[in-house]
């Protein structure tokens, strides 16, 4: 039996591998220390690997050594097994070294491969086939989505419009409708004003002045007009009528001037102005306008036999019908009555053209219509 302390010979059977502790020590080094070894045996310094440099009574922590190459070689047991070291290149110049952007922090890396891959042949969202490099631009995608949102706006608008009742006449229909209510909306003043003054409406271009002498009570057309009259007047309808009657400046001639507010839309009201146009209705002897008499005025005797001169002008662009009709103040009777428009022609030798009765009817009826369309808005025909 080999004496306390000797070594254990070698066995021909493969060595035990090295203990826990001897591989990574869990304890610190005891540096300085007799630590026991083999049992029992004399204190003895701690063993070492060979070629590590030797430690110094200051460290008190376990570190790693490097470890010296030595020849691969079975240790006795409770040895270290030495690591081969990395082969160190030949000594050379230096060549620069690149980092490797996989141990960088700021750079990303994948190791993996990238593979890409061709897209392979699909479908429209209309199920149909889509074929190579038919794949639409984005421009022209963009073009179809701003066309067909703008065709549902559209779309949108007309059909509101249309389930509102609205359309482009409104401004135009609006008009129309104010101009049939200014019978009870404007005062009397601002449709007949007192005295009117017409600048070169006598005859040749003299000026005239007119002041109001009667106002007849507004109400329906019943008597208002001779029955062929009514008759030419009855497609539109009657809503009201309102009359005055003025004289000259010298009291010397009378005239009534007529607005008869109808119940007709605008296009009724363009039919009656086409037919008095093309059949001349409005030169008509036995078409003309009654007068308005007013009692303790200068018009007390102005009845229908002294109606001398008459003019009767159907509006397009609103319901009204503007009419005049003239006469002596003094009663006396017209022979032959002649209308207004003949009247004021130039050569015209009638009693009522002498006396100047057509540029009465036709002066002061258009004075009144201008008031009447200042009140409207804007004329879109202009009485002369």
């Amino acid at each position: 039996m080999p004496p306390s302390g000797a070594a254990a010979p070698p066995s021909s059977a493969a060595a035990p591998p090295p203990s826990p502790s001897a591989r990574f020590p869990d304890a610190a080094p005891t540096v300085g220390r007799d630590v026991p070894r083999g049992g029992g045996g004399a204190a003895q310094a701690p063993s070492r690997r060979p070629g590590a440099p030797a430690q110094t009574p200051t460290e008190t922590t376990a570190r790693l050594r490097p470890i010296p190459a030595a020849p691969e070689a079975e240790t006795a047991a409770g040895t270290d097994v030495p690591a081969p070291r990395a082969a160190v290149p030949p000594a050379g110049p230096a060549a620069p070294r690149t980092p490797d952007p996989a141990l960088s922090w700021s750079t990303p890396h994948d190791p993996r491969p990238l593979v890409s891959f061709g897209e392979p042949e699909g479908y429209d969202g209309l199920a149909r086939p889509r074929p190579l490099g038919g794949r639409p631009r984005p421009q022209a995608v963009a073009a179809a989505v701003c066309l067909v949102l703008g065709v549902g706006l559209l779309t949108g608008a007309v059909t509101g419009s249309w389930l509102a009742g609205d359309s482009g006449d409104d401004g135009a229909r609006s008009a129309y409708t104010e101009a049939g209510d200014l019978w009870h909306s404007v005062p009397v003043d601002q449709l007949f004003p007192p005295t009117l003054l017409g600048k070169g409406a006598g005859p040749g271009g003299a000026d005239r002045t007119w002041t109001r002498v009667a106002v007849a009570p507004d109400g329906d057309c019943a008597g208002a007009f001779d029955r062929l009259l009514a008759k030419a007047l009855d497609p539109v309808g009657c809503s009201r009528l309102l009359r005055a009657t003025y004289t000259d400046a010298t009291q010397s001639y009378v005239t009534t001037v007529g607005l008869l507010f109808t119940k007709a839309d605008a296009a009724a009201m363009t039919a009656l102005a086409d037919r008095f146009e093309k059949q001349g209705l409005g030169r008509r002897e036995d078409l003309m306008p009654l007068p308005y008499a007013a009692k303790d005025t200068v018009a007390a005797g102005f009845g229908a036999p002294q109606r001398a001169s008459w003019t009767v002008s159907v509006l397009t662009d609103a319901p009204v019908v503007v009419y005049a009709v003239s006469g002596w103040a003094d009663g006396r009777t017209a022979d032959e009555p002649e209308p207004a428009e003949e009247a004021i022609e130039s050569g015209a030798a009638s009693a009522p053209a002498q006396a100047g009765l057509g540029h009465e009817a036709k002066g002061l009826a258009d004075r009144v219509e201008r008031a009447l369309r200042k009140n409207i808005g804007t004329p879109t025909e202009h009485p002369s």
